[in-house]
Order: structure tokens, then sequence, then C-alpha cells
């Protein structure tokens, strides 16, 4: 149909229902980008993991163990240096806090700006 629609939604569960393809954003910048089966099935960037840890099961026996993110949202006026996600990040370091993060091809159109998939990227580029 050559249709094009930009959905933003913190309801991820509807994001799954009508979306091909997904970026995660937080505080104005994409964490991970990938088509939307491969997103959810295979969520590499911890905040996307926990976004999509947070969707609500309807189903009230099944148990809802969540990992709760730490700390608080950084000011979006004035926010962290680096990767904007690493002041609430359990696998941040001192890379992290210094530097953005670039968005690296992972897989076939599955893109994450994680540090750790840097060295990946390039180890299997040698």
């Amino acid at each position: 149909m050559g249709l094009s629609i930009l959905y933003i939604s913190h309801d991820l569960s509807s994001v799954r229902q009508i979306s091909q393809r997904v970026a995660v954003m937080y505080l104005g910048q994409i964490v991970e980008q990938a088509d939307t089966d491969e997103l959810f099935d295979n969520p590499l960037h911890p905040y996307t993991q926990a976004l999509i840890e947070a969707v609500p099961i309807p189903d009230p026996k099944a148990k809802n163990i969540r990992a709760r993110l730490k700390g608080e949202v950084p000011s979006p006026i004035n926010p962290p240096k680096g990767c904007r996600f690493n002041p609430r990040c359990s696998k941040a370091t001192k890379e992290c806090i210094e530097q953005k993060p670039p968005l690296i091809e992972v897989t076939k159109n599955h893109f994450v700006g994680l540090f750790s998939y840097l060295a990946i990227s390039l180890i299997s580029s040698i």
C-alpha cells in the first residue's frame, strides 16, 4: 500500500501487534532497533529487556517476576554524559559513562547501542 506510520508508545504489547520494525529509545536516543519478532524474541539492550519484562502477563496464575531498574530517570534537559542509560544500567562500564555507544548491527537488521557488542563486532570482522 506504500503506507508508513510512526507509532510512539510505552505500551510494548500494542507495539508488537501493529509494528513490523521497532526502535527503542531512552531519553531521546535509539538504544536498539530491529524487526519486531527479532526484538521481542532477542532483546539485547538492558533497557529493552526491562521494557519487555514490564509488559503485563494476562494470566492471574502466572508468576510475575520482573527485574526492576535501579535509580531515577535522569533529567532529559541535562542527560548524563556517554550512554544516557548508564546511571540505571547494571552492565555499565567506564566506557559507557564517558562515551555514547554507536549503534552496532549485531545480526541482520538488528542494531544495538552497547559497547560490549562493539567489541564482539570488531573481533568478528577480523
